[in-house]
């Protein structure tokens, strides 16, 4: 299977209003709730008015289309880094599953990544 790894620092924050966030970014995801609206975005494009936020992400996607029907792939690879006490956080999509650990853990998780089986591009 093959990772690609995402070529930008990542913030996971908190926003007041999904209307503080840019939609003409290219990268974004962003989670709302009944208690909460949540923004995972480049660094850089973090709105400024942000309630809480958490720098220092980076990540990777799984590089292909994954089925709905598919068990375990997010399982396996969060395992593997558990294993190695690198924590995630971790978005799903529907095409595919990302995962983030942070900054100073991201070139080992790559490399343990690699050494599993994983290719990393």
């Amino acid at each position: 299977m093959e990772l690609k790894k995402l070529n930008y620092d990542i913030t996971v924050c908190k926003v007041a209003s999904e209307f503080d966030i840019n939609l003409n970014k290219e990268f974004y995801f962003i989670g709302k709730t009944d208690e909460e609206c949540s923004l995972v975005c480049v660094t850089e494009d973090t709105p400024a008015n942000t309630l809480e936020r958490e720098d220092g992400w980076k990540g990777f996607r799984i590089q292909e289309m994954l089925d709905f029907s598919l068990i375990g792939i997010l399982s396996k690879l969060s395992g593997i880094l558990t294993d190695n006490e690198i924590s995630i956080f971790a978005i799903s999509t529907f095409n595919t599953d990302y995962i983030f650990v942070k900054k100073e853990n991201f070139d080992r998780a790559l490399k343990i990544l690699s050494l599993a089986g994983y290719d990393i591009v």
